[in-house]
């Protein structure tokens, strides 16, 4: 399979990391020649410089003959134009364009112009990641998957938490009864696949597939509580702050919101939109503001301005201010999500995270429900269903040969969800999730596919 990803930046950059260890023959096209190199340098892939807009650009790069083109620039126009241009040259490959302009993406979406294929929007896809972890504060990730009868929750083992220091295998022991399983963590930086025999530890972040039943009773088990935010704060009014406020906005009674936007155009615009929220004129690292805001008695602080170190301080300003606040900051550039714990902030949004998780099932089409991106490329979480004829078909998870770093989160068989054990036999229909770590990722894949699916 052919791929040409065009931008060599945070999105098209993590897709290449994604692709790169999987049979596909890749291109990715920049106009920076210095980042091109790099990254050829590091991956098995080919680049090429120049502008991914240009006809000659995308002809040299195979786009006329490739089966996907994924337009990932910082530019919508660019994006829109490379999926116009790589039509005009004859090619019928499956274009995806990453678009952030409301207005574009309202438009392309509706289906009515063919050459782009797939929209992906980076701040829909946050702003939806936002509500959801109102929904549940006391985790720092959700997903849904398996038609959302499974989740997969990300918690910070605190030292309160009364199942620390205690073996996996022995967790399911005592509670034999719960459909959760621990798939990964990550300590000290670093993330892990879990085994049976691993222990968690405080400061761990800790990995949990669960059913969706099951949800409020793991949350206790790990020290956790499960009550939704009434009471948020949102800083920034730009096109992801607009988009949560207006989800809250639309609850009525439920929520309380207030909106902190800087520019004053801006703020006029949010609080034309917005029919129940407050919308204050100011600056949200500006304890003033804050205290107008009554941050002392909110439930959570949502930064979401377009500057990373805005968002951080300004989160870690309200987190102190305010009495148990929950903190989430949008940031964008990798090497400042580290600094997370540090800062005593909640949960970390990531947009290139959340846009490739968006891209990677429009590549990996055949029997891929979802796909999430962990990290920096690091793992996925992939859901599937189950080939017939496929290596893994008809064998129990313990004779299934699964790779070290790869394991079944949860199954549906026949639309139920069924509890993962050593002896499931995984059947020919049967929707899977599986954690793998990057590595392992095509090995599973493979495991899941026929022999006809992987041609």
């Amino acid at each position: 399979m052919k791929i040409v990803v065009c931008g060599a930046g945070q999105v098209g950059g993590q897709i290449i990391k994604h692709l790169s260890a999987e049979e596909y023959d890749l291109t990715i096209i920049d106009r920076d020649a210095d980042l091109v190199r790099r990254t050829t340098d590091q991956l098995d892939v080919k680049g090429i410089a120049g502008y991914a807009s240009h006809p000659d650009v995308l002809m040299k790069a195979g786009a006329a003959k490739a089966d996907a083109l994924i337009a990932a620039t910082s530019a919508d126009e660019v994006n829109v134009l490379a999926c116009v241009v790589a039509r005009g040259l004859g090619s019928k490959a499956r274009t995806i364009a990453r678009i952030r302009e409301p207005q574009y993406d309202s438009f392309f979406a509706s289906g009515q112009f063919s050459p782009v294929d797939v929209v992906i929007s980076p701040e829909n896809e946050i702003a939806q990641a936002v509500l959801t972890l109102l929904e549940t504060p006391s985790v720092f990730d959700r997903r849904s998957f398996l038609d959302s009868k499974a989740l997969m929750v990300a918690i910070h083992l605190e030292i309160d938490c009364p199942v620390v220091n205690t073996p996996l295998r022995q967790l399911s022991e005592l509670f034999s009864d719960l459909m959760a399983v621990v798939v990964g963590y990550r300590r000290h930086g670093t993330l892990l696949a879990a085994k049976p025999e691993d222990q968690m530890f405080v400061g761990d972040e800790v990995y949990i597939f669960v059913a969706a039943n099951d949800l409020n009773r793991t949350l206790e088990i790990f020290g956790r509580k499960s009550e939704a935010c009434e009471r948020v704060i949102v800083i920034g009014a730009g096109n992801i702050g607009l988009a949560i406020a207006r989800a809250l906005d639309s609850r009525g009674n439920k929520v309380r919101a207030k909106v902190i936007e800087l520019d004053r155009t801006r703020a006029e615009n949010a609080a034309d939109l917005l029919m129940r929220t407050v919308v204050l004129h100011g600056d949200g690292l500006d304890t003033e503001i804050l205290d107008e805001a009554n941050v002392s008695f909110a439930d959570a602080v949502v930064a979401v301005t377009a500057d990373d170190k805005t968002n951080l301080l300004a989160a870690t300003r309200a987190k102190n201010a305010g009495k148990k606040l929950i903190a989430i900051s949008l940031v964008n550039e990798p090497a400042l999500e580290s600094l997370k714990r540090q800062l005593n902030i909640d949960a970390v949004l990531n947009p290139r995270a959340t846009t490739v998780s968006s891209i990677l099932p429009h590549i990996r089409t055949r029997g891929i429900g979802s796909i999430y991106s962990i990290g920096d490329a690091e793992a996925e979480i992939i859901e599937m269903q189950v080939d017939p004829g496929s290596p893994i078909q008809g064998k129990a998870l313990r004779a299934a040969n699964l790779p070290e770093g790869a394991l079944l989160g949860a199954i549906k068989k026949g639309g139920r969800l069924q509890r993962v054990m050593p002896d499931t036999k995984l059947d020919a229909g049967d929707t899977v999730a599986f954690f793998s770590l990057a590595s392992d990722v095509g090995a599973v894949v493979e495991l899941l596919r026929s022999d006809a699916g992987r041609r």
